[in-house]
């Protein structure tokens, strides 16, 4: 497939009061093929002017949208969940354009869950209890308010469905503006929900940098709640600006996820937990703050992982992703493979053992934006490859000498997103998952869950997202007493 075969949609505008509209500012973005580095689309590059609209708009919508009753407004999630499904087709191959993501994985991953979280989402706002009798108080579930949604590059419609999703089935009109490195999927979410004729100001889609816009929408006096996924350093930001005007938000950030190896498994079964590692971690060329990137292993089977992971990644199958038997695209942008390769160079430098991989362009791939499949072996817990996120293929194997220990190698990160164990026994398994400081845990290879809570500890952020907990944090208690 080509470019040229990808249906772009129309990006001329932005989507405020119910309508599209021309920014107020002439300025516009490109956006690149990742793996072609060719431009494909440009997005407005909007104005805080245009902020300013879509909040005013977005709270002359609040009363009446958060009276709607929530029957109706899961319908509304509903007809959006059926509305990307139609377009299914064409979303993937524009998710891919847009990412790098290979076709196969494009169609489950980055428009699947999307349509997964709307629907579920949906059956959230059915079954929760918006009133319920306390002694004499009736207490309430109520919409928080108007909600800026500020979403990541790597999963860009499957994060806007969490937020989007759970603040319209909340009742709380939204403001959402996309990454601009991937913006083109929140285009047809748009048309989507225009062809609905939802309540002018309901939904509003704002492009443009973060840095200017972003920080626009969080100060905003007439925003009620910041929901933000993206790095540590700018949700701080995001919290510190919105605390300024004791504003809640709801923040999912960087990881450094450990995955335990116990060491009860046989060697065959060691060997298929390490291949299957990598793969799951390699899923959007590492570009996943969930990823299991620290691969925790008996000591004395270190040689015996190295060998293992050294293999799988030498013949990973990384290249076009619209090419037949493609498992890692490129990196999304050209800033994001010099930024992965520059935690490789420094790795080196350092003197972390490097088993596989390197900075170098992958054979064959002068074109589009690759880093090589990386493995570094046992380095200093303390090192920057141990200890930062890279966003990008590299792993890192750690060593333990007990369970205790593992469990401590596992904890010894300022994050506490995402975290898996494996072992032969499923009890023991798990007895060592429910010690792991992580918002999530897999058990043996335990499947994602878009119904189950997502979100983290630490520097991983605070909040929940998809399912029940994804609504609950769109809403507020209020008590009347009679």
């Amino acid at each position: 497939m080509t470019t040229s075969t990808v249906l772009i949609p129309d990006t001329d505008s932005i989507y405020v009061a119910g309508g599209w509209r021309a920014a107020t500012g002439d300025e516009r973005i490109d956006v690149r093929n990742p793996a072609t580095e060719e431009v494909i689309a440009d997005i407005p590059s909007a104005t805080e002017a245009d902020i300013d609209a879509a909040c005013v708009a977005a709270a002359g919508a609040l009363p009446a949208w958060a009276a709607t009753p929530h029957a109706e407004r899961a319908a509304v999630c509903t007809a959006i969940a059926d509305g990307l499904e139609k377009r299914a087709d064409e979303l993937t191959a524009l998710m891919t354009a847009d990412l790098g993501m290979p076709l196969p994985l494009s169609r489950p991953i980055q428009v699947g869950l999307a349509i997964n979280d709307f629907r579920g989402l949906a059956a959230a706002a059915v079954e929760h209890r918006f009133e319920r009798a306390i002694g004499n108080s009736t207490v309430r579930s109520v919409p928080v308010g108007v909600v800026g949604a500020i979403t990541p590059w790597n999963f860009p419609l499957h994060q806007i469905a969490a937020k989007v999703g759970g603040a319209l089935a909340a009742g709380a009109p939204v403001v959402l503006k996309p990454a601009g490195a991937t913006p083109l999927g929140a285009f047809v979410l748009a048309q989507i929900i225009d062809e609905l004729d939802l309540p002018a100001g309901v939904f509003n889609l704002v492009t443009g940098a973060g840095s200017r816009i972003g920080e626009a929408l969080v100060r905003h006096p007439l925003v009620d709640m910041i929901s933000f996924t993206g790095s540590t350093g700018a949700g701080a930001r995001v919290a510190s600006l919105a605390g300024e005007r004791v504003r809640p938000t709801a923040l999912e950030l960087g990881g450094k996820s450990p995955a335990v190896i116990l060491d009860d498994l046989d060697d065959a079964a060691f060997e298929k937990t390490l291949r299957r590692v990598m793969s799951g971690s390699f899923v959007n060329s590492g570009q996943m703050c969930s990823a299991l990137t620290r691969v925790v292993v008996p000591a004395h089977r270190l040689a015996s992982a190295e060998e293992i992971l050294s293999a799988a990644a030498a013949t990973f199958p990384v290249g076009d992703p619209t090419a037949k038997g493609t498992r890692m695209g490129p990196m999304v942008t050209a800033g994001q493979r010099e930024t992965v390769r520059g935690f490789i160079d420094r790795a080196v430098a350092d003197g972390v053992r490097l088993v596989q991989g390197g900075s170098d362009t992958p054979d064959g791939l002068d074109r589009g934006y690759y880093v090589r499949p990386t493995v570094f072996s046992d380095p200093e817990r303390r090192s920057e490859v141990s200890r930062e996120e890279v966003f990008g293929p590299v792993l890192v194997l750690q060593t333990y000498i007990d369970v205790d220990h593992a469990v401590e190698v596992a904890n010894d990160t300022r994050y506490g997103l995402a975290a898996g164990v494996w072992g032969a026994d499923a009890a023991a398994a798990d007895a060592v998952a429910r010690r792991i400081r992580a918002g999530q845990v897999e058990v043996n290879g335990g499947q994602f869950n878009t119904s189950a809570p997502f979100g983290g500890f630490g520097d991983s952020g605070y909040g929940r997202e998809f399912g029940p907990f994804g609504l609950e944090d769109f809403l507020t208690t209020q008590s009347i007493q009679h």
